[in-house]
């Protein structure tokens, strides 16, 4: 018998097998996904976290929103999703961090999410673009044409809950180590982005990214089967 032959039949096999279970695609630590050192705790109880930190005003989020939504229709059901507002510190990012979170608290953030992250990226004047990113008073014109009471949309933009909210996102954007948006983290654990998953002509790689990002929480789901 042809012992080389044999071996490299019984290689290239183990190989094949291995593509065909998904074993060469799994994300690899430090180019697709990073660790978050230490984990962070989660508030999704049974359910396994996703958080996306992202700001009104990033580009990258705004490309981002189409396939997330694509993804969101399809996440399995034990994955809870919530968006996380990022300031970084910045005052200049504030005004949008605060803008979310007076939204939700009026509950209205899913109904102006999509147009806010439109009126923004689609406007061509660049004064008026500016307003809306960091003046209050703009963002509260542009909420009352929508039909939005302009008057207790700033008083809850300006509320102590509000306030505490964008502290809390302030501490989490330094426990977790963001450095830009959006990020997405899959259980206070595992870190990942689309600006990693970057083809040869320097477009985003959505379905990698969405892929890589179901590998995570499918590991993190046998992760939590193993500890029971």
């Amino acid at each position: 018998m042809n012992w080389c032959k044999f071996l490299g039949q019984a290689v290239l096999a183990s190989v094949l097998l291995m593509v065909g279970s998904g074993y060469a695609q799994q994300p690899v630590l430090d180019r697709d996904y990073t660790l978050i050192n230490p984990p962070q705790p989660t508030a999704s109880g049974k359910k396994i976290e996703v958080l996306e930190f992202f700001w009104y005003g990033c580009p990258h989020c705004y490309h981002l929103e189409p396939a997330l939504k694509a993804w969101l229709k399809r996440k399995a059901r034990d994955v809870d999703f919530r968006y996380v507002p990022a300031t970084f510190g910045a005052p200049a990012w504030e005004p949008l961090t605060r803008t979310y979170y007076a939204l939700d608290a009026m509950g209205f953030a899913g109904k102006y999410h999509d147009a806010l992250f439109t009126a923004i990226h689609e406007e061509k004047d660049a004064a008026k673009q500016r307003a809306l990113i960091t003046d209050a008073r703009a963002i509260a014109d542009w909420l009352a044409a929508k039909g939005v009471d302009r008057q207790k949309f700033l008083d809850t933009y300006n509320s102590f809950a509000v306030s505490a909210r964008l502290e809390r996102s302030l501490d989490m954007s330094r426990n977790y180590d963001i450095s830009g948006t959006p990020t997405l983290v899959v259980d206070g654990k595992y870190m990942t982005a689309p600006s990693m998953m970057v083809n040869a002509d320097n477009n985003i790689n959505y379905e990698r990214f969405f892929r890589v990002l179901d590998q995570l929480i499918e590991r993190t789901r046998k992760e939590r089967a193993a500890k029971k």
